[in-house]
């Protein structure tokens, strides 16, 4: 539990320090840069697609919670199946690279679950239905704007590009 706890408080002062090193205009440039990129074309598909109206809440996977929980910065669990958002890639929690990547996945994990618990939300299919994992690959959107672009603006995520890259310098 110790150990949790530092490497969480760790992880922040990590994510903090980069934030404030970041140069002045730089979220500004990568919001321009997600805004401007089209998403992925969508094919209907009968299943975790339409709109999602959350009743009852996200939380973190864990501790027997895997229903309606954020796995990691770019997959959740919805009722019974695990989603993969299709348009972004995260940092890896299980395992981290480096303590870059530690930090910024956590921070990716935390603010899906926020977006996530801000209202209403839809799920657009892409050309495939799964990825090799058995994950549903959906684009979550609210408003017509992507909720992965919104973290791609904040930093936290990159746009896919069909394939995982390191964070790790």
């Amino acid at each position: 539990m110790l150990r949790h706890i530092f490497r969480t408080m760790i992880s922040g002062a990590v994510l903090a320090a980069i934030w404030i090193l970041l140069p002045q205009g730089f979220v500004t440039r990568v919001e321009e840069t997600a805004s401007a990129r089209a998403t992925p074309e969508a094919t209907p598909s009968p299943e975790t697609t339409g709109s999602i109206a959350r009743p009852t809440r996200f939380s973190f996977c864990g501790g027997g919670s895997m229903v309606n929980c954020i796995v990691d910065g770019d997959t959740f669990r919805l009722g019974g199946d695990k989603i993969r958002i299709a348009d972004i890639d995260t940092p890896e929690l299980h395992p981290a690279r480096c303590p870059y990547e530690q930090a910024l996945g956590e921070a990716a994990k935390q603010r899906l679950l926020e977006l996530l618990n801000a209202g209403p939300f839809d799920l657009k299919p892409i050309d495939r239905d799964t990825d090799r994992y058995g994950r549903k690959l959906r684009i979550v959107m609210r408003g017509g704007k992507s909720l992965g672009n919104v973290l791609v603006a904040e930093g936290l995520a990159r746009t896919w590009e069909g394939r995982r890259r390191g964070w790790c310098d």
